[in-house]
C-alpha cells in the first residue's frame, strides 16, 4: 500500500521538536454531498464529547444538489471554547475537486489526511501529510454495493482515531448512538474503522503535535442541535398544534416535533395522540393555521425561516391587533431573497420587530444557547398567552442545525401561564364582560375561550378598529384608545420576557452588547482583549422590547459595541431607537459573510476601532 508523503526532513524534525498540543485544534473533513460523511462526522465529534473533551461542530453544506463540496469542522478546546474558528489545524481531504483550496487554509505545522488517490500540489512543505488507502481498504472489506460510499468515510474515521488517539470504544458508542443500537450496523461500520486504524498503525509515524487524550469536562452535559432543543421546550411548554411547510433551516424542528410528541404527548388513559402536527400547503397556510388554533385555545406554534417569515406578514398583524397568542419560530438564514439557504445570519431583526402593515411592533425572544432553546420553547407559550399576542423566537441556522454542548435542560416547574381567561364560573361571578377592556390597568384584557358555555363568553375577533366591547368602529377616540392600550401592554411586556444577562470586569469603559448564537465568539474575544490589556463589560440581549437594563448598561459606558450577523446593522439601529440620547456612543460592528463569528473577528474589529 501507499507510504507516508511527509514534509521535507528540516521541516519535521523542527515539528517533532515542538511540545504536544493536546485537545487544542479545528479539524475540517472536507467532503462531497450525499456521500454519507455526516456518520463518519458524528462519529468523530460524540468520541471526543464522550472522551470528557469540549467540541463543537459545525456543518458547512450546499443548498442545490448532491455532489457539491461540504465541510464538517469540529473544534475540540479544552478551554471550553465553542465558536467557531478561523484557522484549521487538521485537514481530512476526501474531496479531490476542494483539495487545493482547503490546503491553503491549513496553519503552518498542520496535518493533511488524504485519499491516496489525490495528487498532492507541491506548494505546501511546511505541513504533515498521511495518506489514507481508501479504495484498497473498501476493496479489502467488500461490503454491499449500496453502502460502498457509506463506508469508505469510515476509514478516515479510523486513521483520524489511530494518530490522534480517539478511543475506539469510545467510537463504537458514538455508532451505537447514531444508529440507536442497530448491532448489524454498528459492527459494519467498526469493521472498517478498525481495519483502517491498523492499517494506520503499521504504516504511519506520528510526526506531527497534535493529540487527544481523555479528560473530564463533558460530564453531566449534552451535545445537541438547537432545533432539537427548541421542538423538546415546546412540548414540555404544552404545545397542542402545529402547523409548518418545509424550509431550510427549520425544517428539522419541526421534525423533531413529529419524532418526540407521540413519546411524550399521549392520553394516558387512551393512548390517543393530545396534539396535531399538520405539514401546510404554503407557509401562508402554516400560520393561519396557527392563528385559528391560537384563537381557539390551544397552545399553537409555527416554524420556518426569512422567506417563510416574508409570507406570514399579513396573519402576524392580524394576530397582533386581534390580540391571538401564537408562537412563530425563524430560525434565520442568509437572505434576501433565497439568498444562501444553508448559511448563516441574523439579518431578520427588523423584519420581524415590524412584522406587519401599520404600526405593528412583535415581541421577540432571542436564545443565546442550546438550554436558551428549550426554555424558550415553553415559555413562549406562557408569554403569547400572558400578552395575547404573537411571540417570535429567533434562533439561526448555526445554533439551530449544529451541535452544541448543554448542560442539562430545566424543566419548568410551574403551571402553565394560561393568562387572563375568563371561565363560565368567573362571568357568573363579575356579570359583565368586555373583551378589549383594560381592567388592571397593564393594557392587557380578558378573554374566553370558543365553546365557553355562558351567554356573556361570545365575543367578535376583529382585525378592524373596534370599540372595547368588540364592536366595528371606525371612530379616531375608538382607535387612539384601543391602540393606546396594545402599546401599554407592550410596555407592560419589558418586565415579563427573558432579562439581558450582563458580565461585568472592573471599571471597564468599553460595553459590548450582542445576542443570539454569536455569545460563544464575544466571550472567547472578552478574555483575548484582556490578554491585550482592554477590559469590557458585556449585555447578551434575550428578548425584544428591551428591559430597562439595556439603557442603564449603555449609559455608563463610554463606547458600547454592538456585534451582530447582519450588514446593516439591525440591532444597533432598535437601540438608537431605544435610547436616542446615547447614540453617538453606540458602535455598529456588523459580520454577514454567511460563516458564524469567530472570535479572532470579534477581536481585530474592536482593536481597529481602539487604535490597537
Amino acid at each position: 500500500m501507499t507510504e507516508t508523503r511527509t514534509a521535507p526532513r528540516e521541516k519535521i524534525d523542527a515539528m517533532k521538536s515542538k511540545e504536544a498540543i493536546v485537545n487544542e485544534l479545528s479539524m475540517v473533513v472536507a467532503t462531497v454531498n450525499g456521500s454519507g460523511s455526516q456518520t463518519s462526522n458524528l462519529a468523530i465529534i460524540r468520541s471526543l464529547f464522550r472522551m470528557g473533551i469540549p467540541v463543537s461542530g459545525k456543518n458547512l453544506f450546499p443548498s442545490n444538489i448532491q455532489g457539491l463540496p461540504t465541510w464538517f469542522t469540529i473544534r475540540a478546546s479544552s478551554e471550553g471554547y465553542t465558536a467557531r474558528r478561523d484557522r484549521v489545524e487538521i485537514l481530512v481531504a476526501m474531496n479531490p475537486a476542494t483539495f487545493k483550496e482547503d490546503l491553503r487554509d491549513l496553519v503552518s505545522g498542520g496535518v493533511c489526511f488524504y485519499d491516496d488517490r489525490f495528487t498532492i500540489p507541491q506548494e505546501r512543505s511546511d505541513i504533515v501529510y498521511y495518506p489514507m488507502p481508501v479504495r484498497a481498504l473498501v476493496k479489502e472489506m467488500d461490503p454491499p454495493k449500496e453502502l460502498r460510499d457509506y463506508i469508505a468515510n469510515m476509514a478516515y474515521v479510523g486513521v483520524v482515531a489511530k494518530m490522534l488517539g480517539i478511543e475506539m470504544e469510545e467510537i463504537r458508542g458514538a455508532l451505537m448512538t447514531h444508529f440507536q443500537s442497530k448491532q448489524s450496523a454498528v459492527d459494519l461500520n467498526m469493521r472498517m474503522i478498525q481495519a483502517a486504524a491498523s492499517w494506520a498503525e503499521k504504516n504511519l509515524s506520528k510526526q506531527d503535535p497534535y493529540r487527544i487524550e481523555r479528560i473530564d469536562q463533558t460530564q453531566d452535559l449534552l451535545l445537541i442541535d438547537g432545533n432539537t432543543a427548541s421542538a423538546l421546550g415546546a412540548i414540555y411548554g404544552g404545545v397542542g398544534f402545529a402547523a409548518w411547510y418545509p424550509i431550510t433551516p427549520a425544517s428539522s424542528l419541526a421534525d423533531a416535533l413529529e419524532e418526540y410528541l407521540p413519546q411524550l404527548r399521549k392520553d394516558e388513559e387512551t393512548g390517543k395522540a393530545t396534539y396535531v402536527v399538520i405539514q401546510a400547503e404554503d407557509e401562508l397556510a402554516a400560520i393561519g393555521m396557527a392563528v385559528g388554533a391560537g384563537w381557539a385555545g390551544a397552545r399553537s406554534m409555527t416554524s420556518t425561516s426569512g422567506p417563510g417569515i416574508s409570507l406570514m406578514a399579513e396573519f402576524a398583524g392580524l394576530a397582533f391587533f386581534a390580540e391571538i397568542p401564537i408562537v412563530v419560530w425563524d430560525v434565520q438564514r442568509m437572505g434576501p431573497s433565497t439568498g444562501l439557504p444553508t448559511r448563516t445570519s441574523q439579518a431578520d431583526i427588523l423584519f420581524v420587530r415590524f412584522l406587519g402593515h401599520g404600526d405593528t411592533k412583535q415581541v421577540m425572544l432571542l436564545p443565546g444557547s442550546i438550554a436558551e432553546c428549550f426554555e424558550f420553547g415553553w415559555r413562549a407559550f406562557d408569554l403569547a398567552e400572558r400578552l395575547q399576542t404573537p411571540i417570535f423566537v429567533l434562533s439561526d441556522l448555526d445554533l439551530g442545525m449544529n451541535l452544541w454542548m448543554s448542560e442539562k435542560f430545566t424543566y419548568p416547574s410551574q403551571p402553565f401561564d394560561r393568562g387572563k381567561i375568563l371561565t363560565a364560573e368567573d362571568l357568573d361571578r363579575i356579570g359583565e364582560f368586555a373583551r378589549y377592556r383594560d381592567v388592571d390597568g397593564d393594557g392587557i384584557t380578558y378573554r374566553t375561550l370558543p365553546g365557553t358555555d355562558h351567554p356573556l363568553a361570545a365575543y367578535f375577533t376583529r382585525g378592524t378598529g373596534h370599540t372595547e366591547k368588540a364592536v366595528y368602529s371606525e371612530s379616531a377616540d375608538d382607535w387612539d384608545f384601543n391602540f393606546d392600550r396594545i402599546i401599554r401592554k407592550l410596555e407592560t411586556a419589558r418586565d415579563m420576557l427573558p432579562r439581558p444577562m450582563i458580565s461585568t470586569d472592573e471599571d471597564a469603559r468599553i460595553g459590548l452588547i450582542a445576542y443570539g448564537s454569536t455569545d460563544p465568539a464575544i466571550r472567547e474575544a472578552r478574555d483575548r482583549l484582556k490578554m491585550e490589556d482592554i477590559s469590557t463589560d458585556y449585555l447578551r440581549i434575550r428578548s425584544v422590547p428591551f428591559a430597562p437594563k439595556v439603557g442603564t448598561f449603555i449609559r455608563e459606558h463610554d463606547i458600547v459595541y454592538v456585534l451582530e450577523m447582519n450588514t446593516d446593522g439591525q440591532m444597533h439601529k432598535l437601540l438608537q431607537l431605544e435610547v436616542p440620547d446615547q447614540a453617538a456612543k453606540l458602535i455598529s460592528l456588523t459580520h454577514n459573510n454567511g460563516l458564524p463569528l469567530s472570535a479572532r473577528w470579534v477581536v481585530e474589529a474592536i482593536l481597529a476601532h481602539e487604535g490597537g
